[in-house]
């Protein structure tokens, strides 16, 4: 008798636990921050196995039917597990694992993972397991971080128009309109953020592959100083611009996960520059009152009627007086009249043989492909990439030892000086401008302008810029603005970032992928 009267309790349990699932789901799920996670967990209405389901019955509900936007690449076969092992921890000490505890994370397929493949979005690496962790994947596990899923992205993160790959059949397709791009190459992790497919993400940039997909779907992506995140364990496309970052639906999340994974690693030497230069936590500067006596300098280079679409310049314009409504000192404009020379003056120096060489041989003796050339010979890969992979092959120089290497660096450290310059000389504290001066482009759509501001200024100069959301043009296509700083500015940018959207609150969730009305459950998810 004693026993059924326990089974029957832990039916009960069981299903109350539905219920407030199911109940925290309608309420809550759609739009949900680390916060607001932490607190429903803490007050016994969430625990982390249903938090993994929730979001796992949207993937199952949108990413291969529905809209079909087609962002994951790998659901984490393991994520239900280790949400028991957090949610078992937690229980017995009653306290989080970390700053991350329980958050479903969806993280870019070019992140080495030691439980999954890391395929780099290449069908010839559909087998890769990495000996270990990126130490960006590392920190948000050790953060109680769970990754969900891996996601989509321009194979070899090579593009940063849209997101298609060899490994996934078809493109990712942006929420706010399935028939136009999410941007690239982060565009899968993009795509699964704003739909609600995970509370977070993590994307990389060495051109323009944060803050772009950030800005086609309405998102907030923060492209740090280069220094400040280790790319060890990222497979590289060019050492000299990538990095790795946050893709969140809000400043104060992308800065819980900045605080997490920025740091010195040994194993990525240009990390050195950040000693000294980290707060102990980011969050301290969200100040929904720091755009009051800012100095903010219009970067009008970028945003032209001449070569902007009307409703990115006219909703530019309109955020500036936001900007001004807030508190904020408005210096329009600010220019560095060499920018275009210079931006035309450096060599195309291909880096992708050397890095992802190297990278490759950090697989160990189990990967699929020891060289580059062996990926090009399997022809597993999109063949819009041939060329460009021939071309690095054939490239048997060291970067290095290019004439125009010398070139390209004195360039780099002329545009540095210059925008320094131009900004110390008029006090201001940031350079704003949009992160497209176009909405987003239909999927093929390849003459029409992109757009993207997201390459001239910080991929050559290694300095900070964060996307955050602007509002929408023609009724839903999302639109960014973008925050440059100067090295190591991340607190100034976080400040006025968070009170730029504090002020205006832009961001709203796509109608394509709504709240869940019903879910299927099966019993082992919630045991």
């Amino acid at each position: 008798m004693k026993k059924h009267i326990l089974s029957l309790l832990s039916v009960c349990a069981l299903l109350t636990a539905s219920v407030n699932a199911q109940s925290f789901k309608a309420r809550h799920l759609q739009e949900a921050t680390v916060s607001s996670l932490h607190d429903a967990m803490q007050a016994g209405k969430l625990t982390a196995v249903q938090l993994v389901q929730l979001y796992l019955d949207r993937i199952a509900a949108y990413d291969k039917q529905g809209p079909y936007l087609n962002a994951i690449i790998m659901v984490n076969p393991k994520a239900l597990s280790e949400a028991r092992r957090l949610d078992s921890l937690f229980k017995i000490t009653g306290k989080m694992a970390g700053p991350l505890h329980g958050i479903p994370v969806i993280v870019k397929d070019n992140y080495d993972t030691y439980d999954m493949p890391t395929t780099n979005g290449t069908l010839a690496m559909k087998t890769s397991i990495p000996p270990d962790d990126a130490f960006v994947v590392r920190r948000i596990r050790e953060a109680g971080a769970i990754i969900i899923a891996k996601s989509n992205l321009a194979e070899f993160a090579m593009s940063g128009q849209f997101s298609v790959s060899s490994i996934l059949p078809g493109y990712s397709r942006n929420p706010y309109d399935t028939k136009r791009t999410t941007a690239g190459s982060s565009g899968g992790t993009a795509a699964a953020v704003t739909a609600n497919f995970g509370a977070i993400g993590l994307g990389t940039d060495t051109g323009s592959s944060i803050r772009g997909p950030a800005s086609h779907q309405s998102l907030v992506g923060f492209r740090p100083t280069l220094g400040l995140v280790s790319r060890d364990g990222i497979a590289p496309l060019a050492m000299t611009n990538d990095t790795g970052g946050p893709i969140c639906r809000t400043v104060e999340d992308a800065v819980r996960v900045l605080d997490v994974i920025a740091g010195y690693d040994k194993a990525d030497t240009v990390t050195k520059h950040s000693a000294g230069k980290i707060p102990q936590t980011y969050r301290q500067f969200l100040d929904k009152n720091g755009l009051k006596g800012a100095r903010i300098g219009v970067f009008r280079q970028m945003v032209m009627p001449k070569n902007s679409d009307p409703q990115v310049y006219a909703l530019f314009n309109k955020a500036l007086d936001e900007l001004r409504a807030a508190g904020a000192i408005v210096i329009d404009s600010v220019r560095v009249p060499e920018l275009d020379t210079i931006n035309k003056s450096f060599d195309t120096i291909p880096q992708l043989r050397r890095d992802f060489n190297l990278y490759l041989a950090s697989l160990g003796p189990n990967a699929p492909h020891k060289t580059l050339a062996s990926i090009i010979k399997s022809k597993q890969f999109h063949p819009y990439l041939e060329k460009s992979l021939l071309d690095a092959q054939a490239d048997t120089l060291a970067p290095e030892a290019h004439k125009g290497w010398a070139k390209n660096l004195a360039l780099r450290e002329q545009l540095r000086q210059l925008l320094l310059r131009a900004m110390d000389s008029t006090q201001v504290d940031v350079l704003v401008y949009p992160s497209f001066s176009y909405p987003p482009r239909l999927i093929g759509d390849l003459n029409t302008p992109s757009g993207t501001n997201n390459n001239a200024l910080s991929p050559p100069t290694g300095f900070p810029a964060f996307s955050v959301p602007m509002g929408f043009t023609y009724e839903n296509l999302p639109a960014g603005l973008q925050f440059f700083g100067r090295p190591f500015s991340e607190p100034t940018l976080i400040r006025l970032a968070y009170a730029y959207e504090q002020a205006t609150h832009h961001r709203r969730p796509p109608d394509s992928t709504p709240v869940l009305s019903k879910r299927k459950r099966k019993a082992e998810t919630i045991q």
